[in-house]
């Protein structure tokens, strides 16, 4: 269920928007133009977007470059969680990862089975937390960063979204590295 409390103001978020892919350049990134059209349309802001190549040490440093950056809210990556040997998205998102968000796979799986049925199960989608800043890693397919973006982060990434959201909680998804 999705209810907006019209009474609370958008806060806007900042998403850095990585492609990961060994064939795709900026004029082939169809997932990325489609997420980058619905974080704008939501009113979020581009904090950057990169395209990388199926290269887990690649992949990972650049997440955590983002990681690193007070600019970067949200890094929401497009490709490479299948199960072919090239997809290794998953396992670089896991390699920053200090915290799994483990329902978000599974919510998009439900999701995805009903759009495409049972082949929902050769997606590997996650998401997690490091250093403050949320990753996202979404199927490089148009079709399913739609339905991650329509049906979770949309809502999620957006303050006035109840009974609870990311938003609301990302001043404190680094607390603990400033306790004393």
């Amino acid at each position: 269920m999705t209810r907006i409390d019209e009474t609370k103001e958008f806060i806007p978020v900042r998403i850095a928007l990585l492609t990961v892919s060994d064939t795709r350049d900026s004029n082939q990134d169809r997932s990325g133009d489609v997420l980058v059209a619905r974080i704008e349309e939501a009113g979020h802001t581009i904090a950057d977007r990169m395209i990388v190549r199926d290269e887990r040490d690649q992949i990972a440093d650049q997440l955590r470059e983002w990681i690193a950056h007070d600019k970067v809210d949200v890094v929401i990556s497009t490709g490479g969680t299948g199960l072919t040997g090239r997809d290794v998205t998953v396992e670089a998102h896991r390699d920053v990862y200090e915290k799994e968000i483990d329902a978000f796979g599974t919510v998009f799986t439900m999701v995805s089975m009903q759009k495409i049925g049972t082949s929902a199960v050769q997606s590997r989608a996650t998401g997690g937390v490091a250093g403050g800043t949320y990753l996202f890693a979404l199927p490089g397919s148009p079709g399913a960063c739609k339905d991650a973006w329509d049906e979770i982060l949309k809502w999620q990434l957006d303050y006035r979204h109840r009974p609870c959201n990311f938003v609301e909680i990302l001043p404190r998804l680094d607390e603990h590295r400033r306790r004393k």
